[in-house]
C-alpha cells in the first residue's frame, strides 16, 4: 500500500512541476522607481541593469522556498530513523 501511495505522490509531483513549467510566463513586477530606472537605462543602451534587477527579484522570490525545503529535508532525515523506541505505557487509562 505504501509503495502505491509513493508512486501516486511521485507522479503527481512530476505532473505538477511539468504543468508549472509549461504555463510559466515572464513577469515584470517592479516598483515605479525601479521601472523608471530600468527604462532610462534601456533607452541609453544598458541592458545589464534590467537583467540584473530581474535576476535579483527571482533570487529574493526563491529564498523562502529554499529555506523551507532545507528545514523540511532536515526534519525528514531526523525523524526517519528506524529503531526509535516509543515509551508508551501499556496500562489502561483511568478517566474517572
Amino acid at each position: 500500500m505504501k509503495t502505491y501511495i509513493k508512486k501516486i505522490t511521485k507522479f503527481l509531483s512530476i505532473f505538477l512541476v511539468m504543468f508549472m513549467m509549461g504555463t510559466a510566463k515572464v513577469a515584470h513586477a517592479q516598483c515605479a522607481q525601479c521601472v523608471a530606472t530600468v527604462e532610462s537605462n534601456r533607452q541609453s543602451g544598458n541592458e545589464g541593469l534590467a537583467k540584473g534587477l530581474n535576476n535579483g527579484i527571482l533570487y529574493l522570490l526563491c529564498m523562502p522556498y529554499a529555506a523551507i525545503a532545507i528545514v523540511g529535508f532536515v526534519w525528514y532525515r531526523k525523524f526517519r530513523k528506524k529503531g526509535i523506541a516509543l515509551n508508551v505505557p501499556s496500562e489502561k487509562l483511568n478517566l474517572n
